[in-house]
């Protein structure tokens, strides 16, 4: 019996990225795969005061550092956070503040960057093992992460394909979600989300024993529960009204063909897993910032 190590949305997450690869071998299995959102949401600038010590503010907390034990230990915390952090000084930070061009250059950079550290981590953790790695960049992944990811030895990136998992199972997946609030990366109208699942489901030879590997969990169905918004995107009543953000697009798919097993994330707080009909659909839920 091949078995499956699943996770999602570890969003940058050093110490999340770790425990991913490291788990094939802890709960032994023969397959492990990640379901979208690798990358971190925001750089936190180490600004340089004078020789060997910075500022830093993280979560609206200001620490001084002094020396590079200090530092390191911060950078550590920051990586397993989920951010990325970057020493600088005052004329820099305020060049940057200046142009948002620039600022975005740095932030594809760091991005790439630890996404490169990344897959070298995993193919020297993965080179005798046996396990196989299966990603596939969510909705808040830039397009760029995907040719880092393809150069990798042990890590494969499944966005759009058909993955054979053993002689009767087969993995159909997808990254992309409906709208989001935040217009990420790759998002789109729900009926184009459809009809980009479709067009891999068409590829699968044995839909009722396939894994749907699809980002957006399906719509009213628990696993896409999140807090309701007002129009600045903040919250309504104190994040204590929970709505069903997910697509209809999946809910469909998952009713008309009736796959062996769904695995979802996207959705933080939706944690959890629900049956329709003999499907079992999963999320996994994210607490990345706690690693």
């Amino acid at each position: 019996m091949t078995r499956i190590f699943f996770a999602t949305d570890v969003h940058g997450s050093e110490v999340c990225w770790k425990k991913f690869i490291s788990a094939g071998k802890f709960y032994e299995a023969d397959i492990i795969v990640l379901g979208g959102d690798m990358t971190g949401k925001a750089i936190i600038p180490f600004i340089a005061q004078s020789k060997d010590k910075y500022k830093v503010t993280l979560l609206e907390q200001e620490t001084h550092l002094e020396g590079k034990d200090e530092v390191d230990k911060m950078v550590a915390t920051i990586r397993n956070r989920g951010y990325y952090p970057y020493l600088t000084d005052p004329d820099e930070v305020a060049e940057l503040s200046a142009s948002p061009q620039k600022l975005d250059a740095l932030f594809l950079n760091e991005t790439l960057t630890t996404m490169q550290r990344w897959m070298e981590y995993a193919d020297a953790k993965l080179e005798t093992s046996g396990i196989r790695c299966y990603v596939c960049p969510g909705n808040d992944d830039v397009f760029e992460v995907d040719a880092v990811i393809a150069a990798s030895k042990h890590v494969r990136t499944v966005e759009g394909q058909v993955t054979p998992l053993d002689d009767h199972h087969e993995m159909a997946s997808t990254g992309w979600s409906n709208p989001t609030p935040w217009n990420t990366h790759r998002e789109e109208p729900d009926e184009a989300l459809g009809e980009r699942i479709q067009a891999v489901l068409s590829k699968v030879r044995d839909i009722p024993n396939a894994v749907f590997n699809f980002h957006a969990p399906p719509f009213g169905s628990g696993l896409d529960e999140a807090p309701e918004l007002t129009k600045d995107l903040r919250p309504a009543y104190a994040g204590r009204s929970l709505v069903p953000v997910g697509s209809r697009s999946v809910l469909a798919a998952i009713e008309k063909h009736k796959p062996l097993l769904g695995l979802h994330g996207h959705i933080h707080e939706g944690k959890g897993s629900r049956k329709f009909g003999r499907t079992l659909c999963v999320n996994p839920g994210s607490m990345y910032e706690q690693g």
